[in-house]
């Protein structure tokens, strides 16, 4: 199964990108980076930039059903500036849509927000989200992870980055259990 990695052409906290996608991969399933731009990204340590990464699609030649779940990294950078780029957010509406799931961690909601998916659903993220997610209508939680089945799919949320290890099981388990579905 293909998972699509969604990320900005710059901001997106590398750990946040590169873990998920190492236990994506072990899992047996094909990580595949999409982002507004096509050639690379640029990922960052906090503040400080880090690697730089192939692009496989830019998310204008994208499409939902050649995937069968999305991760959406953090970093504060990356989400803010794919809430702001329209194919990006109908990309994310997409997998809603079609109820395949989705997991998202630290800042990665703003642009769940953006799409107008959070609303009825529990999830959680980097503390400042919290009062943005509850005008968006989710329920917010302080929680390492949060596995959300109310809806259409399956929503998998984290705070940061020292939730990866809990965070990237709930979503192996997941993509998982989605693929030997399909």
């Amino acid at each position: 199964m293909q998972v699509a990695f969604l990320v900005a052409p710059e901001g997106v906290e590398q750990v946040e990108l590169t873990e998920p996608w190492q236990a994506v991969q072990d899992a047996g399933h094909e990580p595949r980076l999409v982002s507004t731009k096509s050639g690379q990204i640029q990922a960052f340590n906090h503040l400080d930039k880090a690697d730089t990464f192939d692009v496989d699609s830019a998310v204008a030649d994208a499409r939902v059903e050649d995937y069968g779940g999305l991760i959406l990294p953090g970093g504060v950078a990356n989400p803010d500036f794919l809430r702001m780029d329209a194919k990006a957010v109908a990309f994310v509406k997409g997998f809603f849509d079609a109820g395949k799931p989705v997991a998202a961690i630290c800042h990665a909601p703003w642009t769940l927000i953006e799409a107008d998916v959070v609303r009825g659903r529990t999830l959680t993220s980097w503390p400042s989200l919290q009062t943005d997610i509850r005008n968006a209508g989710g329920v917010w939680v302080d929680e390492q992870v949060k596995v959300c089945t109310g809806g259409s799919n399956t929503l998998i949320t984290s705070r940061k980055p020292d939730d990866l290890k809990a965070f990237n099981g709930a979503l192996v388990k997941e993509f998982t259990a989605q693929d030997h579905q399909s």
